[in-house]
């Protein structure tokens, strides 16, 4: 579905995590980083164990050079991922957290 499609279902009053993380990952995909910031952090105040949320908040935090705030977004993400046991999510974070902290050191 696209962004377009998205933002139409929330303008006519839907919002919650699934339509906030389509959202998210079509801006993230379309390279529109602050938009898709905005939408992931709507999709985890719905749902905080929203582990791939997580990923992807990180993920558009860090592409705006907010290194920080993608550390915060992942490792609350790994913490989500090891309570769900969502291992592929898990793992993928900490890939994310450890190219974060080689380019960071």
């Amino acid at each position: 579905m696209s962004t377009e499609s998205l933002e139409k279902m929330l303008a006519k009053g839907m919002d919650n995590a699934l339509l906030r993380f389509g959202l998210g990952k079509g801006y993230l995909d379309a390279e529109d980083f602050s938009r898709a910031a905005q939408h992931l952090q709507r999709c985890v105040a719905f749902d905080p164990q929203y582990s791939a949320a997580w990923k992807l908040l990180g993920q558009a935090l860090n592409k705006q050079g907010l290194h920080d705030d993608a550390r915060s977004a992942w490792t609350q993400g790994a913490r989500v991922a090891l309570e769900k046991g969502d291992k592929q999510a898990e793992k993928e974070i900490g890939v994310f957290l450890k190219r974060l902290d080689k380019h960071s050191g």
